[in-house]
């Protein structure tokens, strides 16, 4: 059995799942709060590929994904040039800012339908709109231009994301970005994952669930909590049973 891959959901209309792979079967492993997982990680390797339900599997140790199963999406390294033979982002496109715990702050883009789901999926802590336009490639030129002017980021690392859980947003240091643009709507988030500090950063398949927060899953074991970034499971085996190591203690497990 391999984790092939990840949902980090958006709600409780899609929640979070790891995709794991058997006898090139995809089943969805859930992730709502209070599910106990018992896995233990063995090898990792290339994650293959998904043909919707079915598993292709790959030998290669590559992991998470070998030269041959790697892709990255063109979209995400577009400047307003398109990249693909043919522009197909047509569709109305929001340009928005998000807030990460205490003070990270970054723009994006995103279809106009998709705008809250896609501030869930980064898990954003806040959102802001700040403009609609006719399509993609009008959307990331200005995306770039606002990350040159700022200046501000247009991706945050995932371990920034987890040394700010438990934390709250700087209000005063977001109210300033937020003056600089005109904004059409403001949004918060939650993700009941209610932390009084941030979790220790571990690579694990085996604890209680606490929730996720985008592509982060928090997890409680032994007496501690710990924040698990679900690509770096993608690529390994599952062994039923938990891991008998030992962890680090999260700070809220003392005192």
């Amino acid at each position: 059995m391999q984790v092939v891959g990840y949902d980090s959901g958006a709600g409780a209309e899609r929640p979070a799942v790891l995709l794991v792979a058997h006898d090139g079967v995809v089943e969805r492993e859930p992730l709502e709060p209070g599910r106990d997982l018992s896995y233990t990680l063995g090898d990792r390797r290339c994650a293959g590929t998904l043909d919707g339900t079915t598993h292709i599997s790959c030998e290669n140790p590559t992991a998470p994904y070998c030269d041959s199963h790697d892709s990255t999406w063109v979209c995400a390294r577009c400047t307003g040039t398109c990249l693909k033979a043919e522009m197909d982002c047509h569709q109305e496109h929001a340009i928005y800012l998000a807030a990460f715990a205490p003070d990270t702050f970054k723009v994006g883009v995103t279809k106009l339908p998709r705008l809250e789901t896609r501030l869930r999926e980064q898990g954003a802590d806040c959102g802001a709109h700040i403009r609609t336009v006719a399509n993609g490639r009008i959307a990331r030129e200005i995306e770039s231009e606002i990350a040159a002017d700022v200046p501000i980021p247009d991706a945050v690392r995932v371990p920034t994301k987890i040394d700010g859980l438990g934390r709250a947003v700087d209000e005063a240091a977001w109210a300033r970005l937020l003056d600089s643009f005109e904004v059409l709507g403001v949004d918060s988030f939650e993700y009941g994952l209610d932390l009084d500090a941030a979790p220790v950063a571990e690579t694990l398949a085996s604890g209680t669930v606490r929730g996720t927060k985008g592509r982060v899953l928090v997890l409680e074991r032994d007496g501690g909590t710990f924040a698990v970034d679900m690509r770096d499971l993608v690529g390994y085996e599952l062994r039923e049973g938990s891991s008998s190591r030992e962890l680090q203690s999260s700070l809220g497990a003392f005192g």
